[in-house]
């Protein structure tokens, strides 16, 4: 079971605020980490994307902005413009999305907003980074791994690679890694730096991922064909075996000795002609076809029974209604229920100053008015702007 929120402390990263410029994936991301680190993380999002008539009760689906306040801007507008800019200067971090060159022509990139404020952390978002011949034109997370040589290394053999969902480029090599680098330059301000510019670009980190990799192959660990290494599913003691209720078991003995506990525990018996070199690639077919009818014996929940709480190293795989109530995740609080929306709970842990889910995902423009309040706007500056069509 998942279990709601208490009212979060204040978190590790209380006092930053951090402007955003509204886009999808990575980015927003980044602003979701940050804000669940107690961030003040103010969005700025198209007055095209507010609903008409009053705000909705219940908060905005898209997870993935929770913990912000929005406010609803014009950025092609010069008093739209000109709210942004305020908003930036009293800020610590500002993160944009969007092409290389396209804050710089709506008069909202780094030399504006460092003309505003000198200390301000400006963290840009892209596939392919600001520069080089890929720079201009569109990606997507298929495009950048398939540029580094992750894809390459995922699926079976003798089929196209499998794209690993968006996860490991737009959230691993993209989002995090622009949240690590915004958090590095905060420090550097912290430390009497000034301001500067961090360039995140997916296909920047989804390299950086790959790192081990490239160490396995100078060290000879690793074959450049797919589906033919430790890692990639080829050795039948690390890869996924379907059970006899049709659902999957993941196993990842890679030990000796862990390997050990799974064939005691499952009485697996060697198929003739297995050497003792279970390593060995040239004996991975035959063994992987026993595995694979030894585990067609039982349901996928009776191996769970059986091998999960040992080191056999051996889960269910499990799928998206499943995982929030798994024995584990439940007692970690994996997932929580927060605003009537069960998701995933802020990771890492901090013991002195955790994060927390401080807010659902707001509409955009709900906080539109109670910004511009924080701005020193009154009342009738709030209307003649709104008039103008510069904020909704």
């Amino acid at each position: 079971m998942t279990e709601s929120l208490p009212h979060p402390p204040a978190g590790p990263l209380a006092g930053i605020r951090v402007v955003e410029l509204a886009g999808i994936g990575p980015a927003p991301f980044t602003a979701m980490m940050l804000a669940d680190m107690g961030a003040d993380v103010v969005r700025v999002d198209r007055i095209g994307d507010v609903a008409p008539g009053p705000s909705a009760r219940t908060p905005h689906p898209d997870l993935l902005n929770r913990g912000r306040r929005s406010i609803a801007v014009d950025l092609k507008s010069a008093e739209g413009r000109r709210v942004v800019l305020d908003l930036v200067a009293d800020a610590d971090a500002l993160l944009e999305g969007f092409r290389p060159g396209v804050t710089e022509r709506l008069g909202l990139g780094p030399a504006d907003c460092h003309a505003v404020n000198p200390g301000l952390v400006y963290g840009r978002m892209t596939g392919w980074g600001q520069e080089g011949p890929n720079a201009p034109y569109a990606g997507h997370d298929i495009d950048y791994l398939a540029l580094t040589g992750a894809l390459y290394g995922i699926g079976p053999t003798g089929e196209p690679p499998v794209p690993p969902l968006n996860l490991l480029g737009d959230f691993g090599g993209g989002g995090m890694m622009l949240a690590f680098g915004v958090v590095c330059a905060l420090f550097d301000v912290r430390a009497g730096g000034t301001g500067q510019v961090v360039d995140a670009a997916v296909v920047d980190g989804v390299a950086l991922l790959t790192t081990q990799v490239h160490a396995l192959r100078r060290l000879g660990m690793w074959r450049d064909e797919r589906d033919a290494n430790l890692l990639d599913g080829a050795a039948p003691f690390y890869r996924t075996y379907e059970c006899a209720d049709g659902r999957y078991l993941a196993v990842g003995a890679l030990e000796p000795r862990f390997y050990a506990e799974l064939v005691r525990r499952t009485g697996y018996e060697p198929p003739a002609g297995e050497g003792r070199d279970r390593t060995d690639p040239a004996q991975w077919p035959v063994a992987r076809e026993h595995w694979a009818r030894l585990f067609r014996t039982r349901t996928r929940d009776e191996w769970c029974e059986l091998l999960e709480h040992s080191d056999a190293c051996v889960a269910p795989v499990l799928d998206w209604r499943e995982a929030p109530h798994h024995p584990h995740l439940a007692a970690r609080r994996v997932f929580v229920d927060h605003a009537g929306a069960t998701q995933p709970a802020p990771a890492p842990r901090l013991s002195r100053t955790p994060g927390g889910i401080r807010r659902p995902p707001p509409h955009p423009g709900e906080h539109t008015d109670e910004l511009l309040r924080e701005l020193g706007r009154d009342d009738e500056a709030i209307r003649r702007l709104r008039e103008a069509g510069a904020v909704a």
